[in-house]
């Protein structure tokens, strides 16, 4: 499908991609928006925290969605996106991954870009308690990545679920990695550092004989916390090893649902491997738009509305 262009101009600041991203991510504030919690146990005896939201019509159709490296369902763009989708009458289901829901998951392992099991959990279990029709799938950064994995990997995907939208994907998880080692995204690495030690350590006082604290001093850079931890822990040789089985890019030509791509050209966190121009263009159901601006998981809009979350609708009305 030739690639879609982008109608996104948004104001002058909001063209800078790192104004966009920090935004977007720290600024942003949703407000009269309400959640229901409800937890689902996996086959493996670990669990997963669901927010969900609702529309105000009774609706039989459902958007599950997927947050980024250390979010969770409360994050402004789960909740923005959840409360315009409820707007339009999709109900919608914010899944929290293992440990990002406030309380630590019950194994040595986590969450990671690859773990499609959890996300089929997730689709298995709406099927077998809920009276939907319809469903779609969007996933931001880290959850784009695992969306699209799941969509091309082999399975036969149910016939009920309809379409797929991703918004800012690595869709090559080395060159993400590489680009996040860049002194131009120091502070967001810090951040993103801090917050996987913090969760590194609480496991190792539960499970001191799968990782020690002299490994845990280690980590000086992300990719130190995918050789050390990542990999390790969830069956990978190291981390380029993580990053090779576990990028989307590789699955996007079986994908044979409608699936949209939204990545800003001005997204930092991004190398050249990160835009699937040609695997666009040789699958009529993948279709990939790259505005100039809009950061990471930015693309600030106007009445606190982004441009991501409307296009997500109209993609989904489209095909519906």
């Amino acid at each position: 499908m030739p690639i879609i262009p982008s109608s996104y101009n948004p104001p002058f600041l909001f063209k800078n991609g790192h104004f966009s991203t920090v935004y977007a991510g720290i600024i942003r504030k949703i407000k009269d928006f309400e959640q229901k919690r409800e937890r689902i146990n996996l086959p493996d005896d670990d669990f997963l925290d669901l927010d969900w939201s609702f529309s105000q019509v009774p609706s039989k159709k459902v958007v599950i969605l997927l947050h980024g490296l250390e979010g969770n369902a409360q994050r402004a763009y789960i909740t923005g996106s959840a409360k315009e989708f409820n707007l339009n009458r999709y109900d919608v289901c914010a899944v929290n991954l293992r440990s990002c829901s406030g309380e630590q998951n019950r194994l040595f392992r986590s969450y990671h870009s690859g773990a499609t099991e959890d996300l089929d959990a997730v689709i298995q279990y709406i099927f077998d308690t809920k009276d939907y029709s319809k469903i779609y799938v969007k996933g931001f950064s880290l959850g784009g990545n695992l969306g699209l994995k799941y969509l091309g990997e082999g399975r036969t995907v149910p016939k009920e679920i309809k379409a797929f939208v991703g918004i800012s994907v690595p869709c090559n998880l080395y060159s993400s990695c590489k680009e996040l080692l860049k002194p131009k995204n120091l502070p967001y690495a810090i951040r993103f550092k801090k917050n996987l030690v913090g969760k590194l350590k609480e496991k190792q006082k539960r499970f001191p004989d799968k990782i020690s604290e002299d490994e845990i001093k280690k980590v000086i850079t992300l990719k130190d916390f995918d050789d050390i931890y990542t990999s390790r822990a969830h069956g990978f040789k190291d981390a380029v090893d993580y990053y090779a089985k576990c990028s989307c890019l590789q699955f996007l030509p079986n994908i044979n649902i409608p699936s949209l791509i939204i990545n800003a050209k001005n997204d930092s966190f991004f190398g050249p491997e990160c835009y699937p121009e040609k695997e666009a263009l040789q699958n009529d159901k993948l279709f990939l738009e790259s505005p100039k601006y809009g950061g990471h998981v930015g693309f600030v809009g106007r009445n606190n509305v982004t441009y991501s979350e409307k296009r997500a609708i109209k993609f989904f009305d489209e095909v519906d």
